[in-house]
């Protein structure tokens, strides 16, 4: 069991670490809103991980052709979708530093929606959790119940520990920025977002 609790965690960080339109938006909120905006953003990323885990897991049979079938359809929605957001970042407008959280305490929800909407987008995340169990021999078929448990657990675990530490390691430094400096974090953000976007359009007509 502690092998595959941290094959879970393994798993879980390679799902989240890579710095990707969740991880940018991420360190976007923790500099300018707070880090328990930047900790939502990355638990609702990570809702939605797991709703793929669950589907890998259980539903695969049902699911993997149907989105073969379609990938260049998802690829092209999904990469429209991340462009959208860099732009709706690029125009949003950093709040004060001296109390990022007064202007935004009504956001959590929406932070939360707008982070698993974005990462539910792209269902291709299932080829990656495919490979990944796979690799480390993730859970075997017909496994018992506390298996299951403990293998999704430890991705949840590993997942959350990743963005306990980079909104952690990003809030030491929102202090040293001024308005200006956010916002230009915001354009630098948003603008690679959207280059991921349209590199995502590319490879779909591709």
């Amino acid at each position: 069991m502690l092998e595959l609790a941290i094959k879970g965690i393994i798993i879980g960080l390679c799902i989240s670490v890579p710095l990707g339109p969740i991880g940018m938006l991420c360190v976007q909120r923790t500099l300018n809103r707070g880090r328990k905006h930047g900790i939502v953003t990355g638990l609702g990323a990570t809702t939605s991980d797991l709703i793929y885990t669950f589907i890998t897991l259980f539903f695969l049979r049902f699911v993997i052709g149907f989105i073969e079938t379609h990938q260049i359809i998802f690829q092209f929605v999904g990469a429209i979708v991340v462009a959208i957001f860099g732009i709706f970042i690029i125009k949003s407008r950093p709040t004060s530093q001296t109390n990022p959280n007064v202007a935004s305490k009504g956001n959590l929800f929406s932070d939360f929606i707008t982070a698993f909407g974005l990462t539910f987008s792209n269902p291709l995340i299932l080829f990656v959790l495919i490979a990944l169990f796979a690799r480390f021999e993730f859970i075997a078929d017909k496994s018992p119940f506390v298996t299951y448990f403990i293998g999704i657990s430890s991705i949840l675990l590993g997942a959350f520990m990743w963005w306990l530490l980079l909104t952690y390691i990003v809030s030491h430094f929102k202090n040293k920025l001024g308005l200006r400096g956010l916002r230009l974090i915001n354009i630098v953000t948003g603008s690679i977002i959207i280059v991921i976007g349209c590199v995502g359009l590319i490879v779909s007509f591709l």
